[in-house]
């Protein structure tokens, strides 16, 4: 779902924007650091709806300001109608749940939910600059330096996530969304799940992101996130994933055989953090913590505190 950029916001909305754009990095004003009355329990009453920022499946998101702070806020109108036809009541109560307990700088925050008679409404952090896919869609690929700190922003995010038993499962450019600061934020739960003890068998996520243990229909768990930081890193410096084939058996193949292959301009520190995030042998891959410390990542980024 597509969000907004900070250029196209509505004259009198930008102010706000701009105000926390200008913050202190890593960081909101203090004065709503915990977002928009945090202990309020909302109404719609309460926000001033702007314009339609995106569309999905079960509803549209828009632009909004909650009156008595001001705060700008992006708001996700989920039909019930839409959520009960496809079964996924469960799905979202279980994405409500794990959002709105995760604080970090690179994930969007879910500052809480309210309901009427036909919809949900979902109070989100709203991220200016958009999708990442656009861009990336725009530009084809990344430069080495760009990629590395989307990269090294994901991996803290994803480490923050595992530290917290959190599995994503569905990493990909469509669900990364960028903030005021161009900073990188994980923003679609809708796959994960709080897994402290047991491995999962779902087959879920997107295909051309999918794990080999996933393709080969047998249980997974956390290093699912690590291989697909590593489709995600490929796909930002070529500008496509990196087992992508006609067909999805085929696709499948390549996967299950780790059918890794690398355009010239791909540099060798790159070529090597790729190889050891996409091992078939799921524990074999490169723990996230151990991410910032690669050389390739180093090169490019300066060593930050994403906890919020």
């Amino acid at each position: 779902m597509e969000m907004a950029d900070k250029e196209n916001c509505p004259v009198e909305y930008a102010s706000t924007v701009n105000k926390v754009s200008s913050s202190k990095e890593g960081t909101q004003p203090s004065h709503v650091e915990r977002g928009p009355n945090p202990d309020k329990v909302w109404t719609l009453q309460d926000f001033e709806i702007g314009r339609k920022l995106g569309k999905g499946k079960f509803g549209c998101v828009y632009l909004a300001r909650e009156k008595v702070s001001q705060y700008i806020v992006a708001i996700k109108v989920l039909e019930k109608k839409q959520l009960l036809r496809s079964n996924v009541e469960h799905q979202l109560r279980r994405e409500i749940e794990i959002q709105s307990h995760l604080r970090h700088i690179n994930i969007l925050r879910l500052y809480g939910f309210f309901y009427d008679e036909k919809r949900i409404y979902l109070v989100l952090e709203f991220a200016p600059h958009g999708e990442l896919y656009k861009h990336l869609t725009a530009k084809g690929k990344f430069s080495e330096r760009m990629a590395a700190q989307y990269v090294y922003e994901l991996a803290s995010a994803l480490d923050y996530c595992h530290s917290k038993h959190v599995i994503h499962r569905d990493i990909k450019p469509e669900n990364l969304l960028l903030g005021a600061k161009g900073e990188l934020k994980i923003a679609d739960f809708g796959w994960s799940v709080h897994a402290p003890n047991s491995r999962r068998h779902t087959m879920c996520g997107t295909l051309d992101y999918l794990p080999p243990e996933m393709v080969e229909r047998k249980d997974h768990d956390k290093w699912v996130d690590v291989w697909a930081l590593g489709i995600l890193m490929y796909e930002l410096l070529v500008g496509v994933p990196p087992f992508e084939a006609e067909g999805y058996h085929a696709t499948y193949r390549r996967i299950a055989r780790v059918d890794l292959r690398f355009p010239d301009h791909v540099s060798e520190l790159a070529q090597d953090l790729i190889s050891k995030l996409l091992q078939k042998n799921s524990t074999s891959r490169l723990p996230l913590s151990e991410v910032p410390n690669h050389p390739w990542i180093r090169q490019f980024v300066k060593s930050q505190n994403g906890v919020k």
